[in-house]
């Protein structure tokens, strides 16, 4: 078995990261070059600065529906997206955005669906929740609650009837994993050894129920037992240890031996939403991890300590950040309103 499954909840008293005995469990996190860490920190920042400027922009009115921020969250997707090649395919829920970004996608025309513009990736019609590009293989962001697990794993049955050898990963939440669908998907992914990830990215609160409160099972990485897949428990909040386990998951997958589950211990420093307030945690249960956890700061700990950069350096790579993701604010706030008529176009009936 290429990720062992952990014997133990990955809760520490705080309930925030694993503990030191999963750690000791787990793959060592991969050793990052200069470059991979300067990769990390580029594609991190970028998802932070452009979820930044969308809760601005969404206190300002200008975006509208539900927005949903990946703020704390972002060494889940950027090291999940190094173990991927370009063929492989990602799907997540509606909390949506970094993974967008991280896939590549342009953050103008990300920044525009939130503001309903033609320019957005769905023509102005689809907001936060709904993007897709085929291009990037992104297949969407999704509404319903796990209604993007049985659309990965058949994303991965896919590939398996062509022979491709790609992957899907499928991410979905904490409050996801108790879903119907999820475990059908479960059973037929594991019946017909499909090449699929499932990564729960675990950030402790289902919309604003902590996991303990909201789940007989908190350790998610067991989820899969009965269906025997296997899974482990990754500290979420460190890329170097996210892509360690992505590099052994999608290998597992590729190699033929079915799916597998990674269940990511996260955090979000914002609400489930732009209108949730966030009240069912204390401002020091997210300072502690903003102190001592978060995924950003880890990267530029160690690229100052092994002189790879300099603060000087640090600060144009976010000042570079800054522009790219202003830019797309102005792009999106200019850009001209769909058409009147687009309400009667991409409608089946």
């Amino acid at each position: 078995m290429a990720v062992a499954q952990t014997k133990q909840s990955a809760h520490t008293a705080q309930g925030l990261l694993p503990s030191a005995d999963l750690a000791a469990n787990q793959t060592s996190p991969s050793e990052f070059s200069k470059e991979q860490e300067l990769q990390a920190l580029r594609q991190m920042l970028l998802i932070r600065r452009f979820e930044e400027k969308a809760g601005q922009m969404y206190g300002m009115g200008l975006i509208g529906g539900f927005c949903h921020l990946y703020i704390g969250q972002e060494a889940v997707v950027v090291g999940m997206k190094l173990a991927m090649r370009d063929s492989d395919q990602m799907i997540t829920g509606y909390r949506d955005h970094g993974h967008m970004l991280a896939c590549g996608m342009d953050p103008k025309g990300v920044m525009a669906e939130l503001t309903g513009r033609r320019g957005g990736y769905s023509r102005g019609k689809g907001g936060s929740m709904h993007m897709f590009s085929l291009e990037k293989k992104f297949y969407g962001g999704h509404g319903i609650v796990g209604a993007q697990v049985p659309l990965g794993t058949g994303l991965a049955f896919a590939n398996k009837y062509r022979g491709t050898n790609d992957v899907c990963l499928t991410y979905f939440g904490d409050g996801a994993a108790n879903q119907g669908q999820v475990y059908e998907s479960f059973n037929m992914a594991e019946l017909w050894k499909l090449p699929v990830v499932y990564v729960i990215e675990n950030n402790r609160y289902a919309m604003g129920t902590s996991v303990e409160r909201s789940s007989a099972q908190p350790d998610f990485s067991k989820r899969g037992s009965s269906f025997n897949i296997p899974g482990s428990q990754v500290d979420g909040m460190d890329v170097r240890a996210v892509k360690a386990a992505a590099d052994q998951a999608v290998a597992w997958c590729r190699t033929g031996k079915g799916p597998i589950i990674l269940e990511m211990m996260t955090y979000r420093y914002r609400g489930h939403s732009m209108s949730d307030p966030a009240k069912y945690r204390s401002k020091e249960e997210v300072d502690k991890v903003r102190t001592e956890h978060d995924p950003i700061e880890q990267v530029r700990r160690r690229l100052l300590d092994k002189k790879w950069a300099s603060e000087d350096d640090l600060k144009k790579i976010d000042a570079a950040v800054r522009t790219l993701v202003n830019e797309a604010s102005e792009f999106a706030t200019h850009d001209a309103e769909p058409d009147p008529a687009e309400l009667y176009t991409d409608v089946y009936h």
